[in-house]
């Protein structure tokens, strides 16, 4: 009998007051593909980590290679995030520095990260090139990784943990961020691998996944569970039902009738045009839906709404009724905005307990802020109430489940009651219930006189208020609708 690819003897894994792990036992033989799914913080990034090696797990847990295979015999684990680097080698960017073109040669291009990534690991460029373009990957090797979208790093993650085609392949939330094609196309490249000897673990509660996956386990009180479907994947709890704070059932106040109006925008990197000939109108109250595949321009066309592209000045472009650069300041026009986006996920304090994240919300801030008023600490205790954060709210964000980190952004992203509400993608990662559970409570703020921009590629896992849709391809309107129509 042949010995198995993994097999954990009595792994336990604590953090501080965290029992994560509990004397867990699991083996993978050959074959097995493996989805990891189950419960928000239930332990399922930590036991992937374990296995990569990127957790110290005292020999408890043990990987056997084949030395049949042709294949490398390493494991490699790509994370949620890509955690890219600056030309010094270090990670100290800031949020707005994407848009600010003359900053951006701070970091590699996209091809000189892949040429350089193939020159360490002694593998051929041109194996590649395909699919980068049928990733749609090719437009952006030019760009600098700190220009990308969540979206493209995401795919650059991708075809480089696929490129080394290990033995043993761990990706945690392949889907994050992805238009629907490229997780077609991900799905098709995962099941060309297999054939080809690679093992699969993929931590996702997605549904849309490689026929190659044949095994399906959860994480139960620190114990590896294997279940015949994710159908029998445990489940966070139901949201229960809550009354909104009153503060956000009041109607925003505003003395205009349009939110934002765009006129025939264009944005361009040097030869690079990002938006082409834009129009767009945004009238108070309406709910929109902003799609469109990865890199169509969606991030930067928000960013001129939000006040953060540097470009926002010279067009024609009003914001809450006033033409920009006629006097405004850019926290004038935040005042007004509440924002949620992977980028400010991203690039948010790692040091932010939940409390002083919410509080952020106040400021428009990514970590520091001045002492809040009185009124302030009780609207920041009421929503820390409203989404069952009080027992957390002392905790660092980023040590959360992902699904409570998401929350706790909403809860800033709200905090102020702003009459326009920005999210980005805001349930990447989450599960069915827990979407549902954040858009629930989108449909209930939008009851109360708020603007809506919502960008998702998936209609199963939009709010139900969506009232009109605008489509973005390659920086070009595609459409503009009053009607959402199913895009699967």
């Amino acid at each position: 009998m042949t010995e198995p690819v993994v097999h954990i003897d009595n792994l336990t894994i604590q953090y501080p007051n965290n029992l994560v792990l509990n004397s867990l036992d699991w083996s993978i033989q050959q074959g097995e593909n493996y989805i990891i799914g189950g419960t928000s913080g239930s332990g399922k990034t930590t036991i992937a980590k374990a296995i990569a090696g990127l957790i110290f797990t005292d020999n408890t847990v043990k990987v056997t290679f084949d030395d049949s295979k042709s294949l490398p015999a390493k494991v490699t684990y790509i994370s949620n995030w890509y955690q890219f680097t600056n030309l010094e080698g270090d990670r100290n960017f800031y949020y707005q520095q994407r848009y600010n073109h003359h900053q951006g040669h701070d970091t590699l291009t996209v091809k000189a990260e892949l040429e350089h990534f193939a020159k360490k690991e002694n593998l051929d460029f041109s194996d590649i090139q395909q699919r980068v373009q049928d990733f749609g990957f090719e437009d952006v090797q030019s760009s600098q990784l700190i220009e990308l979208s969540s979206g493209e790093h995401k795919k650059l993650q991708l075809v480089r943990g696929l490129w080394e085609k290990p033995q043993l392949l761990i990706i945690d939330e392949p889907y994050t961020g992805l238009d629907k094609n490229s997780r077609v196309v991900l799905n098709n490249w995962l099941d060309e691998l297999v054939q080809e000897g690679v093992q699969l673990i993929l931590i996702t509660n997605d549904t849309l996944l490689p026929q190659s996956i044949n095994r399906y386990a959860h994480l139960v009180d620190g114990k590896i569970e294997i279940v015949d479907s994710q159908a029998d994947f445990a489940k966070d709890k139901k949201r229960q039902q809550k009354e909104l704070p009153a503060f956000l059932r009041a109607i925003p106040e505003t003395n205009f009738d349009t939110v934002a109006e765009l006129n025939n925008i264009f944005i361009r990197y040097g030869d690079k045009v990002v938006l082409k000939d834009v129009s767009w109108k945004i009238n108070v109250g309406e709910k929109w839906l902003l799609q469109g595949p990865n890199g169509s321009g969606k991030s930067t066309l928000l960013s001129l709404i939000n006040g953060d592209h540097p470009q926002a000045y010279g067009h024609n472009l009003s914001l809450f009724g006033n033409k920009r650069g006629s006097g405004e300041s850019i926290w004038d026009i935040k005042q007004k905005i509440g924002i949620i986006s992977p980028e400010i996920h991203w690039y948010f304090d790692q040091n932010a307990t939940v409390w002083h994240t919410i509080a952020s919300g106040f400021y428009d801030s990514i970590g520091w802020f001045i002492d809040v008023k009185f009124q302030e600490k009780t609207q920041i205790e009421e929503l820390l109430e409203f989404f069952d954060l009080m027992d957390v709210k002392n905790k660092n964000l980023h040590t959360l489940p992902l699904g409570k980190q998401r929350l706790a952004l909403l809860a800033r992203t709200i905090i102020k009651n702003p009459p326009l509400l920005v999210l980005d993608e805001p349930c990447q990662g989450l599960d069915n219930d827990q979407t549902k559970y954040f858009n629930d409570v989108v449909d209930e703020l939008a009851h109360y006189g708020k603007t809506l921009i919502y960008v998702g590629h998936y209609v199963s896992q939009l709010p139900s208020c969506i009232e009109h849709k605008i489509v973005l391809e390659k920086g070009e309107v595609k459409a503009i609708e009053n009607i959402l129509e199913t895009v699967a």
